[in-house]
């Protein structure tokens, strides 16, 4: 693959990064959904199907994937916005249950960022009160210097409060929109923050500059982020680790370099190979792999991609574990690949 494929602007040295304690576990996390509604023909979706990772201090951990791999849903899991059906979820040394103390804990130190930065925002509320509105929720600090920490929030987050704080979400851009969605996510002091695709609905001249902000912040306040995420160009830019997860399974984990620039699961090249080519002289360029198209096949026996795959084996009708390579790589395929 082409080194511009990943941008100029963002092929940066990758610096290997010593961290050594946890501050999110995954351990086989699973949850199905039943489509189907009133008929008689139910359909078992594995959203997330036995999943397991974890996530150091001061970290970007990137869960990266196409639309319906479950990546949304893992991040609704470890929120316990939605219940598992089974699997274990530890958050800063203490394993979240269902119970009201647990779950405090985890919504004050493990805050979100949502996709479309709007949609998550009350549109009859002023700024002000979009950021103040956890603090009051929580109970955080007294009233009377709520305003003060509001104000430093957006001053974080490179906005002038006094030109900001007393407008309506419809009045700013979208740019705007979403530091104030990151002005309200670490208004709490959060250890964490599920950031889902952040920047995937922003401009490309505005995504460089809310990346930039979301590394200041975690190099300032020592803040892990789980970055979920479809575009790999911006995984590449602000991600340590990477899992690449294909329907609810992950087939390829490790250090992000390692992974982007020798892919070993055929998935994985395949989500290179769709990186759009800024390059004229590259516009042509040949695909390493030529994936089937989906086909409708409601089964989870064996390899959950080995009807798209160019390099399926009847050994593939076999579900491969994920296995290391290396002390830095993990992969969940049959077939070498180069």
């Amino acid at each position: 693959m082409s080194q511009y494929a990943l941008y100029s602007f963002l092929d940066i040295p990758y610096k290997q990064v010593i961290i050594v304690e946890e501050i999110l576990s995954v351990k086989n996390l699973k949850k199905y959904f039943v489509n189907g509604g009133f008929s008689r023909q139910k359909e078992t979706v594995r959203a997330v199907d036995d999943i397991s990772f974890s996530i150091k201090r001061g970290q970007t951990f990137v869960l990266a994937g196409e639309s319906g791999s479950g990546k949304t849903t893992v991040s609704r899991l470890i929120l316990r916005a939605i219940e598992p059906d089974s699997g274990e979820i530890t958050f800063d040394g203490v394993k979240i249950t269902n119970d009201a103390s647990s779950l405090k804990k985890i919504r004050t130190k493990c805050q979100m960022i949502h996709q479309d930065p709007y949609a998550s925002m009350d549109p009859r509320m002023k700024i002000s009160d979009i950021i103040r509105e956890p603090l009051d929720i929580h109970d955080i600090d007294k009233s009377s210097e709520r305003e003060n920490l509001v104000f430093q929030a957006l001053r974080d987050v490179k906005l002038e409060p006094e030109e900001i704080a007393s407008k309506y979400p419809h009045m700013l851009s979208g740019g705007q929109r979403q530091r104030v969605a990151i002005a309200r996510s670490i208004i709490t002091k959060p250890k964490m923050i599920i950031a889902d695709e952040p920047v995937s609905m922003l401009d490309v001249s505005v995504r460089v500059g809310i990346l930039e902000l979301m590394k200041e912040l975690q190099t300032k306040q020592d803040i892990s982020f789980l970055y979920i995420t479809h575009d790999l160009t911006t995984a590449r830019y602000i991600g340590h680790v990477i899992s690449i997860l294909y329907l609810g399974k992950i087939v390829e984990t490790g250090f992000i370099s390692d992974v982007l620039f020798h892919p070993r699961h055929p998935y994985t090249q395949a989500l290179m190979d769709s990186i759009s080519e800024p390059d004229p002289d590259n516009l042509q360029k040949e695909k390493k792999i030529r994936i089937n198209n989906p086909v409708e096949v409601n089964t989870y026996q064996g390899c959950r991609f080995r009807a798209r795959c160019p390099y399926a084996i009847e050994k593939c009708k076999q579900e491969p574990e994920l296995k290391p390579l290396s002390d830095r790589r993990s992969v969940a395929c049959f077939v070498k690949i180069d």
